[in-house]
């Protein structure tokens, strides 16, 4: 049977929902997933609220905890769109060093600390840390600028839908496939060039010091310091406009090519009215 926990802890600014959840677990010395039945008995996992959650789902899980179904919401990605999916990850990636909250007994998950178009702490502001170890911050601190306005185009894309020309979530896919280099390299290493080091030409030379690249499309959650390089090409193609895209067709070759010229070329076509990309200032 559901109904109202008799104590209920109320959420942290930017809480993830199950991390709300787990929390409530631990104070009632039980499992999350025992807790989560206690309000949806047909649960099986505890992940899948985060992403899928549905109204009816909020509702009860509402009645649960006395809280509103627009706050349950506001904690999971369920209003998200769907291309947002790919950039949330399954755990967190990210810290605050100045927000989190080393003192508690558990630690909460902050639903940023999952969103892989982010650099910076939503509530501070300051640089989120990870556990790379690398130069990349430096290498590419010219474009720090950049990169926060593309860190706020995928972010009000993803949070609250907001739209433009092309949705920034969907240039930062297309920024990750392969494109080829000329003169081609003597090592034949393809895997390293993607499209975005056409816009970013400093991110050709980070990858040649990684051994794989595993990310792509599909894949597109970048390590947190190369992560800047990514949300730079978005902000410089959004500021440059649809004929970007065209000069862009020009680095690839063969079903790439066709699978980038079926994403764009309604965009492209009218863009001869537009006139040559304009010059993006990187600060």
């Amino acid at each position: 049977m559901t109904g109202l926990l008799p104590v209920t802890l109320p959420p942290l600014p930017g809480e993830l929902l199950s991390s709300w959840i787990s929390r409530h677990a631990d104070f009632y010395g039980v499992t999350p997933l025992t807790m989560l039945r206690h309000g949806l008995p047909e649960a099986t996992s505890l992940g899948p609220i985060d992403l899928s959650l549905t109204k009816a789902q909020a509702n009860r899980i509402a009645v649960m905890f006395g809280a509103s179904p627009k706050l349950v919401r506001s904690l999971s990605f369920a209003d998200a769109p769907k291309a947002a999916h790919r950039f949330i990850s399954k755990g967190p990636m990210q810290r605050c060093a100045c927000c989190t909250h080393s003192g508690a007994d558990l630690l909460p998950v902050l639903r940023s600390e999952l969103q892989g178009w982010r650099i910076t702490c939503p509530h501070c502001g300051e640089p989120y840390q990870d556990k790379t170890t690398s130069d990349g911050d430096r290498t590419l601190s010219p474009y720090r600028a950049a990169a926060r306005r593309g860190e706020a185009l995928l972010d009000n894309h993803a949070e609250r839908r907001v739209e433009t020309w092309l949705p920034p979530l969907e240039i930062a896919r297309l920024l990750l496939m392969r494109r080829i280099p000329w003169p081609p390299p003597r090592d034949c290493d393809f895997w390293r060039y993607r499209l975005l080091g056409a816009i970013v030409p400093d991110f050709d030379d980070l990858l040649t010091k990684e051994t794989a690249f595993p990310f792509s499309p599909k894949h597109p959650i970048l390590p947190l310091h190369i992560r800047p390089a990514l949300l730079a090409g978005v902000a410089i193609i959004d500021r440059a406009g649809p004929p970007m895209l065209k000069m862009l067709q020009g680095h690839m070759m063969g079903e790439n090519k066709n699978r980038f010229v079926m994403a764009t070329d309604h965009l492209v076509t009218p863009a001869l009215e537009w006139g040559p990309p304009q010059q993006f200032q990187l600060i």
